[in-house]
């Protein structure tokens, strides 16, 4: 698809000068969502790594089994932070293939992503893009969208899927979502690193900073740290495509697989919300 017949996807005053890392990632899974300048950068980190779309896709593969790992654990309702461009195996179509009443709101800050995630879910009474800056937590949670469409009475799956990595003050973000999220909520991450051989060239990261979104590669100790507040659920952090991979799935070298992934589950209240809650404040 070239840019101008993708024109009913790009929104009235979009800057679409520099490249995102939501339409470059579209563009490694394959996807038709993406503009020149998105395309030469995937070219430039395909030359500096060639097995960087195979990163992309075991993380998009993750995301899929995270999804139906919540499902079985109750998870009816789900927000996904930094959502990106819709492809193959969006949320919504994983959540509601096995309930169709689960209910999604995606949030990302790139027009792009939000108007074509707006086209797809048009007719979809229980999913809905919301065009915000996931950093600002408390604007997300209050937002007429997040209010509709999600019970904080309830368990809620929090997804942040190659979010932390463009972020440079992360842990605090993270924890304003955990604050707000019910007990038996679940948060699922992968983030960049450079432990591993895959992505531990310094030019990655380089390149990457050609784009809107600069890139902070963080160690296992810094991720671990990114899901205080909830309990690891087996296999703890691990690698994206070693997390309970499918049964026939091989095992993949981490050396090879590029990106942390964790899922924890929150068992307890902060304590001052705990303290609202029986009355003490």
């Amino acid at each position: 698809m070239t840019d101008q017949e993708g024109a009913d996807w790009i929104p009235a005053g979009a800057d679409l000068s520099r490249p995102s890392a939501a339409r470059i990632y579209d563009y490694l899974l394959g996807g038709d969502h993406n503009l020149a300048p998105d395309r030469d950068v995937a070219r430039k980190l395909t030359a500096i790594q060639p097995r960087v779309a195979g990163v992309a896709r075991r993380n998009r593969a993750f995301l899929g089994r995270v999804v139906r790992f919540m499902l079985d654990q109750g998870v009816r309702q789900f927000l996904d932070l930094g959502s990106g461009i819709p492809t193959v195996g969006n949320v919504h179509e994983v959540a509601q293939e096995v309930d169709p009443l689960a209910r999604v709101v995606y949030v990302d800050y790139e027009p792009v992503a939000v108007a074509h995630s707006r086209m797809l879910l048009k007719d979809n009474p229980r999913a809905e893009a919301l065009e915000a800056d996931a950093t600002n937590a408390a604007a997300v949670l209050q937002s007429e969208t997040a209010k509709r469409l999600l019970d904080f009475d309830q368990p809620v799956g929090l997804l942040a899927i190659t979010l932390g990595h463009y972020l440079p003050e992360v842990r605090g973000v993270f924890a304003a979502y955990r604050d707000a999220l019910p007990r038996g909520s679940y948060f699922a991450l992968t983030h960049l690193t450079n432990d591993f051989a895959v992505l531990s060239d310094p030019r990655i990261a380089e390149t990457m900073r050609s784009t809107q979104d600069n890139i902070y590669p963080r160690t296992k100790d810094e991720v671990l740290a990114l899901l205080d507040g909830f309990e690891l659920v087996e296999p703890g952090l691990t690698t994206s495509a070693n997390w309970r991979p499918d049964r026939l799935a091989g095992v993949v070298d981490p050396q090879e697989d590029g990106l942390y992934a964790g899922v924890g589950v929150k068992l307890r209240c902060p304590e001052s919300l705990v303290q609202r809650q029986t009355g003490l404040w």
